[in-house]
C-alpha cells in the first residue's frame, strides 16, 4: 500500500483533496483529473493485483487493465455524483470488478493455442480468493453491498485499500482518524454480522 499522505508525489497541491480534484475534473479541468489518475493510479494497481485471478493476469497485464478502467471512468467523471474521494473509490472498485467479471468471461472461452496443450492453464484463485476461499469472498461482496454506502466505503478504504484512519477521515468528511476508526469499527460488527447470516 502506499503510505503517502493523498497529494504526495502526484503533482497535487497540499489543499486538493481528492473530492476537489474530482470536482474540477468534472468542471473540465485536465490537469485536475490527471493530478487525480495520479492520485489513484497506485492505489487501484495494488488492490488489483489482490483481486484479479491469475489467469487474468496472465491473460491481460493488470496495469493496462487498470489503467483502461480508470479512464472509461474519468471519460464519465461528469456524470459521477461527487460524493468524494470513498465514494468515487468504491464506484472505481465496481467498474475495476465488472471488468474483471467481463475477462474472466471472455478468457474462459479462448480456446487454447494448439501448441501448449500439453501444459495445464493456471485456473488458480486471485490472492484474495486463496487466502480466505472463494466461497467467503462471495459472501463478503453480498454483505458489503447490503451495508450503507459510507459504511461501505468505509470498509473498502481500510480493508482493500488499507487506508490509514487519518485517510479514511480525510476521504469521508470524518473530523478525526478516531471518528473514522470508530465508523470503520461498527462497519465490520455489521459485516461480520452479515456475513455470518449469509
Amino acid at each position: 500500500m502506499d503510505s503517502r499522505a493523498p497529494g504526495e508525489g502526484d503533482g497535487a497541491k497540499p489543499h486538493e483533496t481528492t473530492g476537489v480534484l474530482i470536482a474540477r475534473a468534472r468542471a473540465g479541468d485536465t490537469l485536475a483529473g490527471q493530478r487525480l489518475l495520479a492520485r489513484l493510479l497506485p492505489v487501484l494497481r495494488h488492490w488489483a493485483r489482490n483481486r484479479f485471478p491469475s489467469r487474468i493476469r496472465d491473460a491481460r497485464d493488470t496495469e493496462d487493465l487498470v489503467q483502461e478502467v480508470l479512464l472509461r471512468a474519468f471519460r464519465r467523471i461528469d456524470s459521477f455524483e461527487n460524493r468524494g474521494e470513498g465514494a468515487f473509490l468504491a464506484y472505481l472498485r465496481q467498474i475495476l470488478l465488472n471488468a474483471v467479471r467481463d475477462e474472466a468471461r471472455r478468457s474462459n472461452r479462448r480456446p487454447t493455442p494448439s501448441r501448449l496443450e500439453e501444459t495445464i492453464p493456471d485456473t488458480a484463485p486471485s490472492a484474495v480468493e486463496q487466502a480466505i476461499g472463494a466461497d467467503r469472498l462471495r459472501r463478503f461482496e453480498e454483505a458489503l453491498a447490503t451495508l450503507p454506502g459510507e459504511q461501505q466505503q468505509a470498509v473498502i478504504l481500510r480493508i482493500e485499500f488499507g487506508y490509514s484512519h487519518a485517510r479514511i477521515a480525510e476521504a469521508l468528511g470524518r473530523p478525526s482518524a478516531d471518528a473514522a476508526r470508530v465508523m470503520v469499527a461498527r462497519a465490520l460488527v455489521q459485516l461480520a454480522r452479515k456475513i455470518d447470516e449469509a
